[in-house]
């Protein structure tokens, strides 16, 4: 059995793995309201790149939760990055364990506003639903 490098693959060693599919699911209302607030914050006077970050945090009644940020950093040896509907994505490569198979979505109705986030291998949710256990 053969094993192949990055360097038997013609890759540069130093560049960084990168998973081939995005572990979550940006809907396109998700991706246009993210849009929309990169572009605010560039009308504000922001000079670099934002990307969309998702990552999972310990904390609330369950254990984890889901955050959303916009970031101008990128790490590449501790993030992975995607493209997604015009959207660059960054997850920490930790929070990867967590989220494959995550939908966000946008919602924009007179009773809910904002983020959501589907997350299947979630074994429950605390009352509010803010945190949720593995």
């Amino acid at each position: 059995m053969s094993t192949a490098t990055q360097e038997t693959l013609g890759l540069k060693s130093d560049a960084p793995a990168m998973p081939v599919k995005a572990p979550i699911v940006l809907t396109e209302k998700a991706a246009s309201e993210v849009k929309k607030i990169i572009a605010d914050q560039v009308a504000a006077g922001e000079t670099r790149t934002l990307h969309l970050r998702m990552r999972v945090v310990g904390g609330g009644c369950s254990g984890f939760q889901h955050k959303l940020d916009l970031d101008p950093e990128v790490n590449p040896k501790l993030d992975a990055q995607f493209e997604m509907l015009g959207v660059p994505v960054v997850i920490d490569k930790r929070s990867l364990l967590y989220l494959d198979g995550v939908t966000v979505d946008f919602h924009d109705d007179l009773n809910k506003r904002g983020f959501s986030i589907s997350n299947p291998q979630a074994k429950g949710t605390c009352g509010c639903g803010s945190s949720f256990s593995m």
